[in-house]
């Protein structure tokens, strides 16, 4: 056998081993619809209404997933923190209020760390939720609420290391979340103030005036000779020359209509001015407007570039807005 045979029947068991663990993976996320019951709608319920934090719990793999989870439910409008139980049993327990709701997560349901902290939170009178792979084990009996999340198999060829089953648990999360959100009516504007340093806060939070150009913006008259405003398109550098009769918009010149006229009026070209290929429509967005809204109406009319005017309807130019800009 040639060694190119042989590394096309490795590539090909490669190939097969991914598509084996992507489809015992979604087949598991799937039968979690016939597993969620009455539990999943109560603890829903019971994370919309804490008066404090959801607290999250789990150990290894299981862990790591909490934090996941834990993150996600803190930036969409759930107030929670994961909390490490080997931790928790030597003095973390005291980041836990009576007001707080405890998720805890394990596997098995009978996590040792997991365990010993049952009797704690009982003391304390914290409700438990229990997001569990055995609905049998310790910690769903212990539990007030059980999500059960078994699987039939994990994708590890050993059934040792936990691939579907935190795939299972991953998505549990994600549905929590999910329902949560929609009871608060969680909207973009409070996912962005929960996320300002991000593309999406950026947009949501920024207005228009706080990007937008607006020193030596490219101005012309309607009757300016097409020489010029192709000079002054050129050296304002964005594709487009403004109107302004009487200190108002009166409409534009892009890049394009310069183009177009040249195809239009061939001879006569050189003889035009502005107000006969400008557009006396432009798309305009006032100062104040956020930038999300910008970037909505360039994608709606396929366009790079919004002149931005004071206030509504006033027709006075503030400045030009681009996509580079937002």
């Amino acid at each position: 056998m040639e060694l190119s045979e042989s590394i096309d029947l490795k590539d090909e068991c490669i190939i097969r081993s991914a598509k084996r663990t992507f489809k015992m993976e979604a087949e598991a996320i799937h039968r979690l619809s016939d597993q969620v019951d009455d539990d999943f709608i109560r603890v829903v319920k019971l994370f919309h209404t804490v008066q404090s934090h959801v607290a999250i719990c789990g150990m290894g793999k299981s862990g790591l997933i909490g934090k996941k989870i834990a993150a996600t439910l803190a930036s969409t409008g759930t107030p929670s923190f994961f909390l490490h139980p080997a931790e928790a049993i030597h003095g973390d327990v005291g980041m836990l209020t009576p007001s707080d709701v405890l998720l805890a997560i394990s596997g098995s349901g009978e996590t040792e760390e997991m365990i010993r902290l049952i009797p704690i939170v009982k003391r304390m009178g914290i409700p438990m939720v229990a997001l569990v792979g055995n609905p049998n084990a310790t910690l769903a009996r212990e539990a007030d609420y059980t999500l059960n999340v078994s699987v039939e198999n994990e994708a590890c060829p050993l059934q040792l290391a936990p691939t579907t089953s935190t795939t299972a648990t991953l998505a549990m999360g994600d549905a929590i979340a999910v329902a949560l959100m929609e009871m608060k009516k969680f909207t973009p504007m409070d996912f962005a103030s929960r996320h300002p340093g991000g593309s999406l806060g950026r947009k949501l939070l920024t207005c228009v005036k706080d990007v937008m150009e607006k020193d030596n913006l490219p101005i012309v008259t309607k009757k300016t000779g097409i020489k010029d405003v192709i000079s002054t398109i050129a050296s304002g550098m964005k594709g487009i020359a403004v109107i302004i009769e009487n200190k108002k918009i009166a409409g534009v010149v892009t890049d394009g209509d310069i183009c177009r006229a040249f195809e239009k009026y061939n001879g006569n070209f050189l003889n035009l001015q502005a107000e006969e290929i400008m557009s006396g429509t432009p798309k305009v967005v006032t100062q104040g407007k956020l930038i999300v809204e910008a970037e909505k109406m360039m994608h709606e009319y396929g366009i790079v570039s919004l002149i931005v005017e004071e206030e509504k309807n006033n027709a006075k130019l503030v400045g030009i807005v681009q996509r580079h800009n937002i």
